[in-house]
């Protein structure tokens, strides 16, 4: 039986938060930006929040008809120019500052995340953002992230976008190569911390499937 997946709506806010801070409290991303165990157990799913708010807002977030999984997207346009590389830096700069400050305000790495993950994101093309994807402990390893990924990408592949990840570990880059993405040949060094690999896909045509 195939999964089955639905967008959410607000009605579902607090299922995707909590599955976000379930999914990611191990993360080495997260324990970067909260190195502290405990206090990361209490205050990481302001952040998730945070993130889920933004996507609702702006962009798509599906889920597993079962809550067990969800992916949140956001349609990024080409840059305009305005930015000093082409993007709205400045935009990006104030977003930062008001993710730590309404986050956690004395935690200088959250806005240092946002910043970095802005910067490295290409700005050249349109295309779909897998920001991020979330799946509950238990039910890791079905395939159920390989499934809302795919429901996105097929969509890509029929109106011809690319889409772009940042993968938070090599062993989650093996899972998105399966699905067509490709390493984008620089990491994203966070300072002190982890390493990010950014990775693209251009979308599959019909000539491309044959």
């Amino acid at each position: 039986m195939g999964v089955v997946i639905r967008a959410a709506g607000e009605d579902d806010r607090e299922l995707v938060v909590r599955l976000l801070d379930e999914a990611f409290q191990d993360d080495p991303v997260s324990g970067w930006v909260f190195p502290e165990r405990e206090y990361r157990r209490t205050t990481h799913h302001r952040l998730m929040a945070a993130f889920t708010d933004i996507v609702l807002a702006e962009g798509r977030i599906d889920v597993t008809e079962d809550g067990t999984a969800c992916a949140l997207w956001l349609s990024m346009p080409a840059a305009d120019g305005d930015g000093p590389d082409g993007g709205g830096g400045g935009d990006e700069a104030d977003d930062a500052v008001r993710l730590r400050e309404s986050v956690d305000p004395a935690n200088a790495r959250v806005e240092e995340i946002a910043r970095l993950m802005a910067e490295s994101h290409p700005a050249d093309r349109a295309h779909e953002y897998l920001w991020m994807i979330g799946v509950a402990p238990a039910r890791q390893g079905e395939g159920l992230g390989s499934a809302l990924v795919q429901h996105v990408l097929d969509r890509c592949d029929r109106e011809g976008l690319p889409a772009y990840l940042e993968a938070s570990s090599e062993r989650s880059t093996k899972l998105y190569e399966r699905l067509g993405f490709t390493y984008a040949d620089r990491t994203l060094d966070i300072p002190d911390g982890p390493r990010m690999w950014p990775m693209w896909r251009e979308p599959v045509t019909g000539r491309d499937r044959s």
